[in-house]
């Protein structure tokens, strides 16, 4: 895959473009994939199969950290799917929002979405994104970046304007908002890299591609 965030596939491949010698990319997520598309890396898209919802409730009932929570289940996704493409280059990633020792997940429909907003209005809270990348199995290279999001004070007049005008984006992710769209109303301050808000560590991840020589130095 080049240049097309929307493609996915699944079982074994050998297009021109996103054959053995691209990355592979284990996630269904657009925002990636447009990271990664716009940014011109060569990669094949493969959504990894795992019930990640369950898998972060159970590390956050064992009382695990968002870093170690997103640490987890990248590698996890990055191993899954790397199973399926032996020799190549996998990239795994999560991200997790933490707001006060508490994880959120997406929200599951309007109502936690509006939840989530109130609760998250007046005080600040941190994305943490993980990337990592695997060949058979093991991890090579992981990497773990923080952003810390101050929202602003939001009524509940704002909030339900608001999750009118973006409609099911505010189930895209933690948060219920949208950084590079209307989400960015949000905010009063940001602290951090834009990509980590988007989900992925993407500035040191193209440099461990550049280091193997998947992209040109």
């Amino acid at each position: 895959m080049n240049g097309n965030p929307n493609s996915t596939t699944d079982g074994d491949h050998d297009g021109d473009r996103g054959g053995r010698d691209a990355v592979v990319l284990a996630s269904a997520s657009p925002a990636r994939a447009a990271m990664l598309a716009r940014a011109g890396v060569d990669f094949e898209a493969v959504p990894a199969r795992i019930d990640e919802a369950e898998i972060k409730a159970s590390l956050a009932a064992e009382g695990a950290a968002g870093i170690d929570i997103a640490v987890a289940l990248a590698v996890l996704k990055a191993q899954y799917v790397s199973r399926q493409r032996p020799g190549r280059l996998v990239i795994g990633a999560d991200q997790v929002l933490e707001f006060e020792g508490r994880v959120f997940d997406k929200p599951v429909d309007r109502a936690a979405a509006r939840q989530q907003l109130a609760t998250l209005g007046g005080h600040p809270h941190d994305q943490i994104s993980c990337a990592c990348v695997v060949r058979d199995g093991a991890r090579l290279w992981h990497e773990v970046s923080r952003a810390r999001l101050f929202m602003r004070p939001l009524g509940e007049a704002f909030i339900e304007r608001y999750l009118d005008a973006i409609g099911d984006a505010a189930l895209a992710g933690p948060g219920a908002y949208q950084i590079e769209g209307r989400g960015v109303q949000l905010f009063a301050r940001i602290d951090g890299d834009y990509f980590t808000i988007l989900g992925l560590p993407l500035i040191p991840l193209l440099d461990y591609l550049r280091l193997q020589k998947v992209l040109p130095t």
